[in-house]
Protein backbone atom coordinates (compact mmCIF):
# COMPACT_ATOMS: atom_id res chain seq x y z
CA UNK A 1 0.00 0.00 0.00
CA UNK A 2 1.19 3.28 -0.71
CA UNK A 3 1.44 6.44 1.53
CA UNK A 4 -0.58 9.48 0.27
CA UNK A 5 1.51 13.14 1.39
CA UNK A 6 -0.96 15.11 3.39
CA UNK A 7 -0.52 18.75 1.90
CA UNK A 8 -1.60 21.81 3.67
CA UNK A 9 -5.02 23.64 1.70
CA UNK A 10 -4.63 26.05 -0.47
CA UNK A 11 -8.23 27.66 -0.95
CA UNK A 12 -7.30 30.18 -2.92
CA UNK A 13 -6.15 27.66 -5.65
CA UNK A 14 -9.03 25.78 -5.29
CA UNK A 15 -11.62 28.17 -5.56
CA UNK A 16 -9.51 29.48 -8.37
CA UNK A 17 -10.03 26.28 -10.44
CA UNK A 18 -13.71 25.82 -9.40
CA UNK A 19 -14.59 29.18 -10.50
CA UNK A 20 -12.67 28.77 -14.09
CA UNK A 21 -14.22 25.47 -14.48
CA UNK A 22 -17.44 27.20 -14.16
CA UNK A 23 -16.91 30.52 -16.27
CA UNK A 24 -16.68 31.16 -20.23
CA UNK A 25 -13.75 33.28 -19.87
CA UNK A 26 -10.92 31.71 -17.13
CA UNK A 27 -8.51 34.20 -17.96
CA UNK A 28 -10.11 36.83 -16.43
CA UNK A 29 -10.50 34.41 -13.47
CA UNK A 30 -8.25 36.30 -10.39
CA UNK A 31 -8.06 35.21 -6.63
CA UNK A 32 -5.87 37.77 -4.52
CA UNK A 33 -5.64 37.15 -0.93
CA UNK A 34 -5.89 39.87 1.78
CA UNK A 35 -5.11 38.81 5.51
CA UNK A 36 -7.57 40.68 8.07
CA UNK A 37 -6.40 40.23 11.24
CA UNK A 38 -7.71 36.40 12.49
CA UNK A 39 -9.66 36.06 9.02
CA UNK A 40 -7.97 35.70 5.09
CA UNK A 41 -10.07 37.22 2.99
CA UNK A 42 -10.15 35.68 -1.01
CA UNK A 43 -11.29 38.11 -3.49
CA UNK A 44 -12.66 36.41 -6.11
CA UNK A 45 -12.86 38.72 -9.55
CA UNK A 46 -14.40 37.32 -12.91
CA UNK A 47 -15.85 38.67 -16.20
CA UNK A 48 -19.28 40.80 -15.75
CA UNK A 49 -20.70 38.61 -18.41
CA UNK A 50 -19.62 35.32 -16.29
CA UNK A 51 -20.92 36.62 -12.78
CA UNK A 52 -24.05 34.91 -12.82
CA UNK A 53 -22.56 31.63 -13.23
CA UNK A 54 -20.55 32.46 -10.36
CA UNK A 55 -23.28 33.17 -7.93
CA UNK A 56 -25.80 30.44 -9.72
CA UNK A 57 -29.22 30.07 -8.72
CA UNK A 58 -30.50 31.68 -5.60
CA UNK A 59 -26.53 31.71 -4.93
CA UNK A 60 -26.39 28.12 -4.32
CA UNK A 61 -22.94 27.95 -6.42
CA UNK A 62 -20.85 30.66 -4.14
CA UNK A 63 -22.24 29.17 -1.16
CA UNK A 64 -21.03 26.18 -2.43
CA UNK A 65 -17.92 27.78 -3.20
CA UNK A 66 -17.98 29.66 0.68
CA UNK A 67 -18.38 26.18 2.10
CA UNK A 68 -15.04 24.74 0.62
CA UNK A 69 -13.51 27.64 2.00
CA UNK A 70 -14.11 27.53 5.55
CA UNK A 71 -13.99 23.69 4.95
CA UNK A 72 -10.15 24.52 3.79
CA UNK A 73 -9.87 27.09 6.51
CA UNK A 74 -11.08 24.44 9.16
CA UNK A 75 -8.15 22.08 8.10
CA UNK A 76 -5.68 24.66 8.63
CA UNK A 77 -6.73 26.35 11.55
CA UNK A 78 -7.85 29.68 10.06
CA UNK A 79 -10.70 31.18 8.33
CA UNK A 80 -11.29 31.81 5.10
CA UNK A 81 -14.24 34.33 3.75
CA UNK A 82 -14.78 34.59 0.39
CA UNK A 83 -15.96 37.60 -1.53
CA UNK A 84 -16.82 38.71 -4.74
CA UNK A 85 -15.77 41.48 -6.45
CA UNK A 86 -17.84 43.35 -9.20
Amino acid sequence: MTEQKITEPNPRTMIEKVAKALVEAPDAVSVSQLEEGPETVLELTVAESDMGRVIGKQGRTVRAMRNLASAAGVKANKRFVLEILE
